[in-house]
């Protein structure tokens, strides 16, 4: 990027922080006792559910159930910004296409999720 081009810092958005990294399981229950006898306390979720997150600090472990054939989707890293629509439409006039607009998750956070060119998934969000 050179000067001369839109960077974060020209939108207003900003990176704040890492929120959370997402894995992917077969077996939602066996990964749900592994984290809980590592003392990890959950937060949404649990060992029935298709998604569940654990506290991590201030941070977040999240685990999505994939349960057709192997798993195809290793997670995904998520990343809280500044302001989620700023930084969507930063990537926009990037050239940089996310997968989808912004919205809102039931689970309190404003996100969109976009792959960067080695195919690794990255959300952006924002607490609601």
């Amino acid at each position: 990027m050179t000067n001369e081009s839109m960077g974060p810092q020209d939108s207003g958005a900003h990176v704040e922080s890492l929120s959370a990294i997402t894995l992917a399981t077969h077996d939602m229950p066996r990964a749900v006792r592994f984290y809980e006898a590592l003392g990890f306390r959950i937060v949404h979720g649990g060992a029935n559910e298709a998604f569940t997150s654990f506290a991590l600090g201030s941070s977040f472990l999240n685990l999505t159930s994939e349960t057709h054939g192997p798993i195809q989707f290793w997670g995904r890293v998520i990343i809280y910004v500044s302001d989620v629509d700023a930084f969507y439409r930063m990537a926009l006039a990037h050239g940089i296409e996310p997968q989808f607009a912004p919205r809102d998750a039931p689970w309190n956070e404003r996100y969109f999720h976009l792959t960067d060119p080695d195919g690794h998934e990255l959300s952006f969000a924002r607490p609601l």
